[in-house]
């Protein structure tokens, strides 16, 4: 079998035109999938070039296939089985900036780059005050990003014609605004280092510069660990960074102030490439939609189901509990939050569930947990709000996934002896250990719902919800003395 290369296989040399925050499979699968789509369809011309984000990543794994990988796409379409194979050749290299800081300023000197597309994950944009101008870079995205387009804004001497579209795909309600207010808070931390060009340059960003609000939807597994030996062996390549994700996909973008729908449908026109990307002046009812019976639902039903025993979406909702568990939470609890037309309601979650049991793709339990609870209080925590709001009561199914997000990042071992690691911002990870030490659930419970500076935010003290550190209290302990399943069988 032979490896995968650009000795081996074509790669056709295009203008490079995106920058990518991010080299993780989502992004391979969904933006470049779609990237490479319009460079076949409608001659888009464009490569990308993959920034890491962080200081670790696996930019080194994708030069060793000179920037090369297939996607496997595998669902159902139109009633039929699909099982695709498609290399993805735009991306045309990558940049770790934190060893190659030259090459990462001398992107905002390229004349044809034009967009820039990130997922940093929920907790990626953020503003931290510790960045600085000089950082070579600065730890956060926004901070990266704004010496980017400070660099661009030098070398171009504010060229209008040289400002950027940017396209933020972190699962984040109003993504590009959160943003731009971090770019703002920027350059009005660092006004004093930029000198007597910062206020033209905070011009130059608002006017030339388009910060779109994006939904993105794709089921992505990732890497396929059980099925890779076959794809291989289909392809004739040594691909090790192949990326399985569901056929269906969906790119919601709401155009930015001062970019009309028209000027972001000619430049950047998938629509015309035959992709589900749609262009709006308001993303918030799509959005509202899929966070709430998608993203919702996978958030609570991945650690009831892990700590079932269960590894695989799947399998959780074919579960004869589990299954129950999950329907209870989209159709009963989740659905009567939303104000579209319950007909709508009920189709959307019905596709949901379909996708959600994909014959073909094993979307592993774990890869949801990443980050568990920014993804509770985005996806799911305005729904418990609004049930109580509405029927008077606490959401039950709901509640249990909130304490079993609390119980999984307790660590330790599954009941079958699979090890739980759970990953998320250290601060998070390091107060739920002092949390489970006291062996108080009404402390953890007190703790967690708490902790508004690490977890909560603009949310507060959850404490002060009614009744939920008692329910969560309880179902701790429920979890710790009957077992997961009997707890949600408890519920049902």
């Amino acid at each position: 079998m032979q490896p995968l290369n650009k000795q081996t296989a074509e790669k056709p040399q295009r203008t490079e035109r995106i920058v990518q925050f991010g080299e993780g499979n989502f992004l391979r699968t969904f933006v470049d999938w779609i990237i490479t789509h319009m460079n076949q369809s409608v001659g888009f011309d464009a490569n990308v070039v993959i920034v890491q984000p962080l200081a670790t990543g696996m930019v080194e794994r994708l030069e060793a296939q000179d920037c090369l990988y297939h996607v496997n796409l595998q669902g159902l379409q139109a009633g039929k089985a699909v099982d695709s194979l498609e290399m993805i050749d735009c991306v045309s290299r990558t940049i770790n900036p934190y060893a190659d800081t030259a090459s990462y300023w001398n992107l905002a000197k390229q004349p044809d780059i034009r967009f820039v597309v990130s997922n940093t994950t929920e907790a990626g944009i953020a503003f931290d005050p510790a960045c600085k101008l000089n950082d070579q870079p600065a730890a956060s995205y926004p901070g990266k990003l704004t010496q980017l387009l400070w660099q661009r804004f030098l070398a171009f001497d504010g060229d209008p014609e040289k400002g950027l579209i940017i396209l933020p795909c972190e699962l984040i309600f109003q993504n590009g605004k959160h943003l731009t207010e971090c770019i703002h808070r920027y350059i009005e931390l660092w006004r004093e280092e930029m000198g007597a060009k910062a206020e033209a340059f905070l011009q130059w960003f608002d006017k030339y510069c388009y910060v779109c609000v994006t939904l993105v939807d794709r089921i992505v597994p990732g890497f396929p660990r059980k099925d890779i030996a076959a794809i291989q062996h289909r392809l004739g390549y040594e691909d090790n960074m192949v990326s399985q994700g569901e056929v269906f996909h969906l790119w919601v973008i709401e155009t930015a102030p001062n970019l009309s729908l028209e000027q972001l449908e000619r430049e950047f026109p998938a629509p015309k490439a035959g992709l589900n990307v749609i262009f709006t002046h308001d993303e918030s009812p799509y959005h509202e939609r899929k966070v709430t019976l998608l993203n919702g639902p996978h958030t609570v039903l991945s650690p009831v189901a892990f700590l079932s025993g269960i590894d695989i979406v799947r399998d959780a909702c074919q579960h004869p509990v589990v299954g129950r568990f999950v329907r209870k939470v989209m159709y009963e609890e989740l659905l009567p939050t939303l104000d579209l037309p319950a007909d709508e309601l009920k189709q959307f979650a019905d596709d949901v569930l379909e996708r959600f049991q994909n014959p073909f793709v094993d979307h592993q339990l774990t890869s949801i947990m990443l980050n568990s609870f920014p993804k509770f209080q985005t996806r799911d925590l305005p729904g418990l709000r609004k049930y109580l709001e509405r029927k008077g009561s606490l959401p039950q199914g709901i509640v249990l996934g909130l304490a079993a997000i609390i119980t999984y990042y307790r660590g330790g071992k599954r009941a079958d002896g699979t090890p739980i690691q759970p990953n998320d911002d250290q601060r998070i990870v390091s107060l739920l250990s002092e949390l489970w030490q006291t062996g108080d659930t009404k402390k953890v419970a007190q703790g967690v719902l708490a902790a508004s500076d690490i977890i909560w935010g603009e949310q507060g003290d959850l404490n002060e919800i009614p009744g939920l550190t008692q329910r969560v209290a309880e179902c701790l302990d429920s979890i710790q003395e009957h077992g997961m399943m009997a707890t949600v069988e408890s519920i049902l």
